[in-house]
């Protein structure tokens, strides 16, 4: 049985707990064959970022030229990218290669609340990406940003989710776990509304949870799931991850245990 593969877009954390790092294991861990383009470099553990640098165009071009051009991804996943330039050239590439599958997170703010986007990459995100993506997964903060509403309620997420859908148009996974319905998420898709009901575990090791539930959901697209049934899925294995409560070591700072649970949990579901 051939192997289903995915790649991801996205920026580099050396310290294991979210970006490439984290999209690759969950990949791996939710049975697809994990590839990457890195959008960036970043010096950055769970406590924030310290430094970025930024891949060239040409690079990211190369990149993406060569994972296309040999092994054609069934899946992509988008994480931060944080420049218009850069945003552009995934546009181009994925127009071109007629990539299926395209799942857009929209990494605005790191956990740590570490800014990683530029103020022009936003609209150039907007307009580039979100028309070819299957889904977008923006938190509360982000779908703040990309509907233009405040989002106090869950009746506001319905009313954002439905905009920032119609806008574009795309599928949207608005996750509530920004202070809005607890750790409910609500799916905007085909002008139907579908609320995935969650329970909060209180875990403090978060950093990277957005980049694993994105993920976990281009993996299971991959495997010619539905979207709710890749949701559902993609909850399920987080909410393993989160409950297993693992610790990796000593440390000062607030979330120094990084959420780097992708490669422990194995009881998922294939």
């Amino acid at each position: 049985m051939k192997l289903k593969t995915a790649l991801t877009i996205a920026g580099s954390d050396c310290s294991g707990g979210a970006g490439i790092q984290a999209d690759l294991k969950t990949m791996t861990m939710n049975g697809v064959y994990a590839m990457s383009a890195v959008t960036a470099l970043t010096a950055q553990n769970t406590t924030g970022v310290r430094a970025i640098q930024e891949s060239t165009p040409d690079f990211l071009k190369n990149q993406l030229d060569a994972v296309f051009e040999d092994i054609y991804p069934d899946a992509v996943k988008i994480g931060m990218v944080a420049s218009g330039g850069l945003i552009r050239v995934i546009a181009e590439r994925l127009r071109h290669y007629d990539a299926k599958n395209v799942v857009v997170d929209p990494v605005m703010v790191a956990t740590s609340g570490s800014a990683l986007m530029k103020n022009d990459a936003v609209h150039v995100l907007m307009e580039e990406l979100l028309p070819m993506a299957a889904l977008v997964t923006p938190n509360i903060p982000e779908a703040e940003v990309l509907s233009g509403l405040t989002i106090e309620t869950k009746a506001d997420m319905e009313t954002a989710a439905k905009r920032i859908g119609d806008s574009y148009p795309c599928a949207v996974l608005l996750k509530g776990g920004h202070s809005v319905s607890d750790a409910n998420d609500l799916l905007y898709a085909n002008g139907e509304l579908h609320w995935f009901e969650g329970k909060r575990i209180h875990n403090p090791n978060t950093h990277g949870t957005g980049c694993t539930l994105s993920s976990a959901i281009a993996a299971n697209l991959a495997k010619g799931f539905s979207l709710s049934e890749s949701v559902r899925r993609a909850k399920d294995y987080i909410s393993g991850s989160l409950a297993a409560m693992l610790d990796l070591g000593e440390g000062s700072g607030p979330m120094h245990h990084a959420f780097d649970l992708k490669s422990a949990f194995a009881e998922e579901v294939r």
